[in-house]
């Protein structure tokens, strides 16, 4: 009689079960979420201009923002993709620090001198210097930026908003999980008809 391993079978069926919830979840809650977030980010250049948020608040990306920049701390390099480098400076402000992209270029000793003021641009996030593995077991949240309207002496032209930079990936993700399910039941079920076949052929050789 072939018969079916209980327990190997429980703990299959509840890996499965529990790989076919992921992927719903990430279908019908994470995917809506942040396809709603992705329309609020796409609306955000029109909207009126706000005071650059000192503190982390990714539904305030791509805004419109003004600041006043006390004379930088400092001005650092940081990549650019295509674009090459962007000078970033970090400034003093009233209740803390603000950074600020100036600008971009290709030369990578290109230096600036910008002595502050007001600065008008869109917020954006700060460079991130965490790893992927840091990344997700560091949840604080990755700081703001302004990137400025007008570049500083000597740069380049910043880039205009783009929502196509922020990551949409939850249907890919639960096409994962299905599939990581679908896989993990037909191993199983193989296995157990290998194992019930070799069964019966070493009963039928006694």
């Amino acid at each position: 009689m072939r018969r079916v391993p209980i327990l190997p079978t429980l703990i299959v069926g509840l890996a499965v079960a529990a790989m076919i919830a992921l992927g719903l979840w990430q279908w019908r809650d994470r995917l809506p979420q942040k396809q709603a977030y992705l329309a609020q980010l796409a609306a955000n250049p029109v909207r009126p201009a706000i005071a650059f948020p000192l503190y982390p608040d990714d539904r305030l990306l791509f805004r419109r923002t003004v600041a006043d920049c006390r004379p930088p701390i400092a001005i650092r390099r940081a990549g650019a993709g295509a674009a090459g480098f962007r000078l970033i400076a970090t400034c003093s402000v009233p209740r803390g620090k603000m950074q600020v992209q100036l600008g971009t270029t290709h030369d990578p000793r290109a230096e600036t001198t910008w002595p502050g003021g007001r600065v008008t641009g869109y917020v954006s996030h700060a460079p991130d210097s965490r790893s992927l593995i840091e990344s997700a077991f560091d949840h604080r949240p990755q700081e703001m930026l302004l990137v400025a309207d007008s570049p500083a002496p000597g740069l380049d032209a910043n880039p205009s908003p783009d929502i196509g930079g922020v990551p949409n990936n939850h249907l890919a993700y639960a096409v994962q999980w299905f599939l990581f399910a679908a896989i993990a039941a037909t191993i199983y079920v193989l296995a157990v008809l290998r194992r019930n076949r070799t069964v019966v052929v070493t009963d039928a050789r006694r």
